[in-house]
């Protein structure tokens, strides 16, 4: 369902913006909140966690999907590689090494001794299985279209321990994009994806009660370090408020996405979640065909004000896409304070040369795309008409919001400005600029050849060659095609409770790793 946010609200937003007045952060006690735990957990045994909603699937080449990732990934089933979230290095995990043996083809050595839930081996068979499932079937994988861009792999056993796997192209990122396709046992169906997988992780499924609840048993018989909590124990509440009582009240341990109004320095740690927030302006629509009025959009947004107030801290302004710690990330960019008067010249011009700024643009926003998003919306709605730019909130489901944010879009909707937050999860800017900046890619509504050609180039190199070529690509995308206007770079709440410990990472909301949680001295297991 699609609704419009009424006018009222928008005094009450600039007001809090005017006064830069924090929230202050309360937890609420929510009576009979059916909290996460069993049996298990009065001894210790279980390990509680609420999430913000139950996972759709938990099929693995899904797992780049954050509520399908955040239980699956490196705990059910297992990467060939993995990717330290802090560092970015590459470690191995059901690989043990991996080389370049040929202009387009990887070699990777496979570990031994590995075996599957159901107690069979693991060999390069499975391997080779699995990235043909999920780069090369017809499974239209999530995996597929976001980490290799619909390029099939050449893909072949040459051992019970050994893999090749051959591009079209030299690909010096490959054993990166791997680090996302999960394996599963050769055998699994290639023509629908299941929903409680197989896999080789630290936890098997004990059991999934739809609407209720998903249950981890310890694999004991996994080929590495065993986890701490024999048991794991999912719910979803969707109320931050319901998440926050129930760590309060000591019947979960840890909880995803707290709201800033509901965390307390007790009850939450706050840290980086790789996600940025931007507006991504339709520059096939006028006025925002016009690279004048776009930029004058980026140069009236004020970013501090909206941290500051809106994510109350909670958020870092931003000039890129990517966050510090991406390859690719430009640090020469600096999120620009509002510049009122240059940013009005930039529309006179474009109004003298008969650019329709009368013309409505729509905002569309997602509901809970992150907290206080319709204030979010409603302040850039009261900055932009400082431009005397006309606009129109739209807060949508997420269903719509996807009609707008992927191709093929909307037809006869007029300029849109999009509200997105977009998370790099694999660490290289190759990932954002092949969704959002590309003039066909998947997320991007239009751009130039020549950024696309520059692009292309900065895909085939490596090292620090390719750091500054992505980091050159960033910058020409502000100054040359300016599709988006950047808010900031986020940072997420952890609801954690005193009965364990766990240090977040930037990946945490999109892959919780159960093994690195451990009970909190002096707690049972």
């Amino acid at each position: 369902m699609l609704s419009s946010v009424p006018s009222w609200r928008r005094t009450r937003v600039l007001t809090a913006l005017l006064a830069a007045a924090l929230l202050p952060a309360s937890a609420c006690a929510v009576a009979n909140s059916d909290g996460a735990g069993d049996a298990g957990a009065a001894d210790g045994s279980t390990l509680r966690i609420v999430l913000a909603q139950e996972p759709p699937t938990l099929e693995p080449c899904e797992s780049s999907l954050t509520s399908t990732g955040v239980v699956v990934r490196s705990n059910i089933s297992e990467p060939l590689i993995e990717r330290d979230p802090t560092t970015g290095e590459l470690d191995p995990l059901l690989s043990t090494g991996w080389r370049q043996t040929g202009p387009t083809t990887w070699t990777f050595d496979i570990r031994s001794g590995v075996r599957f839930h159901n107690g069979a081996p693991f060999t390069a068979e499975d391997a080779a299985f699995s990235i043909d499932r999920a780069v090369n079937s017809d499974l239209a994988c999530n995996v597929d279209g976001y980490v290799f861009e619909d390029e099939e792999l050449g893909v072949e056993a040459t051992s019970p321990t050994s893999l090749t796997v051959t591009t079209a192209e030299p690909d010096p990122i490959l054993p990166l994009r791997l680090s996302f396709v999960e394996i599963v046992p050769g055998g699994t169906s290639t023509e629908a994806k299941v929903r409680e997988p197989v896999g080789t992780g630290p936890y098997a499924i004990a059991g999934w009660q739809t609407g209720v609840s998903i249950t981890l048993h310890r694999n004991e018989n996994y080929w590495g370090e065993q986890p701490s909590f024999p048991v794991v124990r999912y719910v979803w509440r969707s109320e931050s408020s319901v998440r926050a009582a129930m760590i309060a009240k000591g019947e979960a341990d840890l909880s995803t996405g707290l709201d800033p109004e509901d965390a307390t320095e007790e009850n939450s740690i706050a840290y980086p979640n790789n996600e940025t927030t931007a507006l991504r302006l339709d520059g096939t629509q006028a006025p925002l065909d016009d690279i004048r009025v776009r930029k004058a959009i980026g140069l009236v947004i004020d970013r501090q004000a909206i941290a500051r107030t809106l994510f109350d801290g909670l958020g870092e302004p931003a000039a890129q896409l990517v966050p510090d710690g991406v390859v690719g990330y430009n640090p020469a960019l600096k999120a620009q304070a509002p510049d009122l008067g240059a940013a009005r010249a930039l529309v006179e011009q474009a109004r003298a040369d008969g650019a329709p700024l009368d013309r409505e643009i729509t905002l569309v926003a997602r509901n809970d795309q992150f907290p206080r998003v319709a204030e979010t919306a409603e302040a850039l709605q009261y900055q932009l008409a400082q431009l005397g730019l006309n606009v129109r909130i739209l807060m949508t489901d997420t269903a719509a919001h996807l009609q707008y944010q992927l191709r093929p879009f909307p037809e006869n909707v007029g300029p849109v400005a999009l509200l997105i937050m977009h998370g790099n999860q694999a660490g290289d800017a190759a990932f954002t600029t092949s969704q959002y900046l590309v003039s066909d890619g998947p997320q991007s509504t239009f751009g130039t050849r020549e950024l696309d050609a520059r692009i292309d180039a900065a895909e085939k190199l490596s090292g620090q060659a390719r750091q500054d070529a992505f980091a050159a690509v960033l910058a020409d995308q502000n100054e040359t095609v300016a599709q988006y206007a950047y808010l900031a770079h986020m940072r997420g709440l952890l609801g954690i409770g005193d009965s364990v410990e766990y240090e977040p990472n930037p990946a945490t909301g999109d892959e919780l790793r159960l093994a690195d949680v451990r009970p909190a001295k002096g707690q049972g297991r």
